[in-house]
């Protein structure tokens, strides 16, 4: 039975993991609130609130699947990549419970995590394409075996998230922007507005967002200034298809380099119900499997970090204590 913490962004998260795969606890508690009037996640305002809140939320993932810390076999946590003080919150606590109780400490990778997602919607084994969807990473993985990753392209710039967030900002609808796009998306016109589609043709898997986002930020200016009142759900949805445009076509272009007959999808925007559609329908009529992770372990939680433990559990891939937080990582290196 492994205890798995996750405190890497906004969301402090616990989840208590049985040797057989299965789980127990999955307890999320989420910032958005104190988040969503600064139109974005403020650090210092993480960490505070991860620190508030991670006693209460081990607690009640403990509860929930009727252990203690004592009567666990592990203590995980995420390590890496993400903020730095919210990231030192989580192993330092998972650091103490592991010091005090006598329990190994397993260290995860916050993006494996977000692979080994998948596995709790339906089974999925290597070898497969998958893509990391989220406000701080947009890349394309061939995950040649567990804990054997090539990465295949990546954002020159910007996330998908990050350009769906400031997006939203620039219309007034809040935070987090990208399932306040994605409904509005659905009501509006998708070839209402061309907005640039970079790097479509580039014939890499490099992927850049900042001049899309500069795009519609420069149409909503214009249109403004002429007087002109904003069409809001065809700029979403304008917005939102050209960013799906890309995504779909360097998808296609992985999964031809490396043969892989499975796609997966990981990260915040892997929520989004038109990108996982667009996916599919392109996809399976290329005999393509897709695999979409639940709309819940889209955002960061700890039942994913649980999953990756339990195999790094098995293979005795355990931490010392002198172990530090890390705000980057390269998801190719073993660790």
């Amino acid at each position: 039975m492994l205890l798995a913490i996750e405190t890497s962004c906004d969301e402090t998260a616990a989840a208590v993991i049985a040797g057989d795969g299965q789980l127990q606890s999955n307890i999320i508690a989420s910032q958005v609130d104190f988040h969503a009037r600064f139109g974005g996640v403020v650090p210092e305002i993480a960490s505070r609130k991860h620190t508030e809140a991670i006693v209460g939320v081990v607690d009640a993932a403990l509860e929930a699947a009727g252990r203690t810390y004592t009567s666990c076999d592990a203590i995980a946590v995420t390590y890496a990549p993400g903020l730095i003080g919210a990231l030192v919150v989580g192993v330092a606590f998972a650091k103490g419970l592991s010091w005090a109780a006598g329990l190994p400490l397993i260290v995860v990778n916050h993006l494996e995590g977000h692979i080994y997602a998948n596995r709790l919607s339906e089974a999925l084994e290597p070898p497969f394409v998958i893509a990391l969807l989220s406000g701080g990473h947009t890349m394309l993985v061939h995950v040649r075996d567990w804990g054997n990753y090539q990465v295949l392209g990546q954002t020159l710039d910007d996330a998908v998230g990050e350009a769906f967030d400031k997006v939203a900002k620039a219309l007034g609808l809040g935070y987090p922007g990208g399932p306040i796009i994605g409904r509005l998306a659905a009501e509006g016109n998708p070839a209402a507005i061309e907005f640039p589609r970079a790097l479509l043709h580039s014939g890499d898997l490099a992927f850049s967002l900042s001049g899309l986002k500069t795009a519609v930020l420069t149409y909503i200016r214009q249109e403004q200034a002429a007087g002109r009142e904003l069409d809001v759900p065809d700029v979403a949805a304008s917005f939102q298809q050209a960013i799906i445009d890309v995504q779909v076509a360097k998808a296609l272009k992985a999964l031809e380099q490396t043969g892989a007959k499975t796609f997966a999808l990981g990260g915040g925007v892997a929520a989004n119900q038109a990108l996982r559609q667009a996916y599919t329908q392109a996809l399976e009529a290329r005999g393509i499997r897709v695999i979409c992770p639940p709309q819940l372990a889209c955002t960061d939680n700890a039942a994913m970090i649980a999953l990756v433990a339990l195999d790094r559990y098995r293979a005795a891939h355990f931490a010392s204590l002198d172990i530090d937080a890390q705000a980057t990582s390269n998801l190719e290196e073993p660790y």
